[in-house]
């Protein structure tokens, strides 16, 4: 198996490569312009025509729209850029987190206070198949 196919055989893992930051440049360019108060605030009200005055997917915009993280860091997203969108939400990372892992914000708190995951079972796609 390749370094690259490698890559995408991780469960429940998007790795942010050199093709996953060209595909996600547009998006984590209007993450960046939430940095400014003004940006934040027309993104808060209109969400639709702040985000059409960017060159992203419509996957790219239909993630955001949803808050739908998982979907944003497959279609280019980094964590560190979405998390500009999470903060003007005034969402806490550990409940995008448990969002992102399926897990109400206590299980996923207990979860990480307990060591993290168990990675029996998560390290390989194809172990399952």
């Amino acid at each position: 198996m390749s370094a690259e196919a490698n890559l995408h055989d991780i469960p429940g893992t998007t790795v942010f490569t050199g093709q996953q930051t060209r595909k996600g440049y547009h998006l984590n360019q209007f993450c960046m312009s939430l940095r400014h108060a003004a940006n934040r605030a027309r993104f808060l009200a209109d969400e639709r025509s702040y985000l059409d005055e960017w060159p992203m997917t419509e996957a790219q915009k239909q993630a955001v729209l949803d808050r739908n993280w998982n979907s944003a860091l497959a279609e280019g997203g980094n964590i560190y850029f979405l998390a500009k969108i999470i903060a003007t939400d005034g969402t806490s990372m550990s409940e995008a987190a448990g969002a992102m892992s399926g897990v109400s914000v206590a299980e996923y708190t207990a979860m990480m206070a307990a060591g993290g995951r168990s990675p029996d079972g998560q390290r390989s796609i194809s172990e399952g198949r």
